[in-house]
């Protein structure tokens, strides 16, 4: 492997794919680049995995289902608890590991660490909890129950933005649940994936019960598809963008497989005048500049009532003017590079569209190309409106367009315009309006003078265009489980 990355355990650094216990090359041989986004130089390779080897991912997880499923609960948690100590016990590691592929700071990138390894040690603690019920008979001499099993096979598909804490929140509740796991990581972030995998593997995880394959973005239809036609794979979690999650919705149907979905987002940020501004901009450097961005809960519109527009506005810029942008290796870094040359034309566009309809840039607008390639500079419009392709479309980076509104109506049917319906946030203090707001926003989250939503406790996914299913909490568990009725009569 040709790679200038150090770690203190060099073997979590894997250039080959997990299946059935085993580390291999693709079926054809085929390597798929890994890219530094900080420099576009290719650091490292990986297998370009083939439809093979997806089959062939899936006969081990089938083969290794019963024997995992009648693991007693207490033993798989103890597993899980095992693969957590390792996680955080390589935290600096796996922290380097992220920053290198993903690009985010490296305080991010071991704080991912934690929080990915949050999600394993809740679901090892969740196991020994799935608890089915007895059902009072409406006859005499019946025995009714309602046991909870595991689904079976799940295939998971996670994005590149969290490549730690997305395979941890997926893959953790499917083994604390009894079922196996075939995985496709982004193709931009296979490093971390197979980091986890191996720290599974050296926990205790079965050949064959967690099974990894990595693919380009060219291949991986071609290994999605082999899965979504094997009657055998019964569940599939994927987070990523809404077209792609309706159409494995579509492809799932011949076969009615169970299906969690974290799609796309268009997240509402409002600002009312009885708001503390100050509050309001912590928590929106919080929830917006976390990985530059590039979040699926990222605030995308914000939305700032009258009476504290400017003055919101020029705390907002003085902050964002001063956030320091550069590679993860600056310890000062606050913002590093954007995954691709695709994610930074994005931006770019959504800069151009706005102040062509009538946007202005108060803070950024620029890329930085004296630092490298993909970076783009932590920006602030005003005067936004919903004619903006930044107000229609999730920009997925570093951008703040500034809304003025005057009514509450006003906002709530704004920030409800949308097809979308992930995360909503907004700044109160009026407890009326506090549950007003509460309710009436469309979404599966919503932050209440808050910018950090998720936690392991909480159950995280959307409505409306941004999917369905949970993750995390005991909701996450149960979309890994199915309810059988038992009946026993004659008594």
């Amino acid at each position: 492997m040709n790679t200038s990355l150090t770690l203190q355990r060099g073997d979590l650094l894997r250039d080959a794919q997990l299946i059935a216990g085993a580390w291999r090359a693709a079926a054809d041989g085929r390597r798929l680049d890994v890219t530094d986004p900080a420099t576009d130089t290719v650091f490292a390779s990986v297998p370009d995995a083939t439809a093979a080897d997806a089959r062939a991912a899936v006969e081990a997880a089938h083969a290794a289902f019963p024997a995992w499923r009648a693991l007693p609960a207490k033993q798989r948690a103890s597993i899980l608890k095992r693969w957590n100590d390792l996680l955080l016990a390589h935290q600096d590691d796996l922290g380097r590991l992220i920053s290198r592929e993903q690009g985010k700071p490296l305080a991010e990138g071991k704080g991912e660490v934690a929080y990915a390894a949050s999600y394993v040690e809740w679901f090892a603690e969740e196991s020994v909890r799935v608890n089915g019920d007895v059902i009072p008979a409406p006859v005499p001499g019946r025995r009714m129950f309602a046991l909870k099993e595991p689904v079976g096979v799940v295939a998971a598909i996670t994005p590149w933005n969290f490549p730690a804490a997305m395979i941890a929140r997926k893959i953790a509740p499917a083994l604390a649940a009894g079922c196996t796991v075939v995985c496709k990581p982004a193709e931009d972030t296979p490093l971390t994936s197979l980091a986890l995998a191996a720290l599974a593997e050296e926990a205790g995880v079965p050949a064959g019960v967690l099974n990894v394959v990595t693919a380009s973005r060219e291949r991986t239809p071609e290994v999605v598809d082999v899965w979504l036609a094997d009657s055998r794979v019964r569940k599939i979690s994927f987070t990523g963008s809404t077209p792609v999650g309706k159409h494995l919705a579509r492809a799932s149907a011949d076969t009615l497989k169970k299906l969690s979905l974290e799609l796309g987002g268009n997240a509402p940020f409002i600002v009312f005048d009885d708001a503390d501004v100050d509050a309001a901009v912590e928590g929106l450097m919080a929830a917006k500049f976390r990985n530059g961005g590039q979040t699926c809960v990222s605030p995308n519109r914000v939305y700032a009532q009258a009476g504290v527009h400017d003055a919101f506005v020029e705390k907002l810029a003085a902050r964002v003017g001063a956030l320091k942008v550069g590679p993860a290796t600056d310890p000062a870094s606050r913002i590093g590079p954007m995954i691709n040359a695709r994610a930074v034309a994005k931006i770019e566009r959504h800069v151009r569209d706005a102040v062509a309809r009538g946007a202005e840039v108060r803070v950024g607008g620029r890329q930085l190309d004296a630092l490298g390639p993909n970076y783009f500079a932590p920006t602030v419009l005003i005067h936004a409106d919903k004619t903006m392709e930044c107000s229609c479309e999730e920009t997925f980076g570093p951008i703040v367009p500034v809304t003025r509104f005057e009514t509450e109506a006003e906002v709530v049917a704004a920030a409800n315009d949308t097809p979308f319906g992930l995360a909503s946030y907004f700044y109160a203090t009026d407890v009326r309006r506090i549950w007003r707001l509460a309710e009436q926003l469309e979404t599966g989250l919503v932050g209440i003078n808050e910018g950090a939503l998720a936690s392991e406790a909480a159950p995280f996914g959307g409505v409306k265009e941004s999917g369905y299913g949970r993750e995390g909490s005991v909701h996450g568990l149960d979309d890994y489980l199915q309810t059988k009725y038992v009946c026993q009569g004659q008594l």
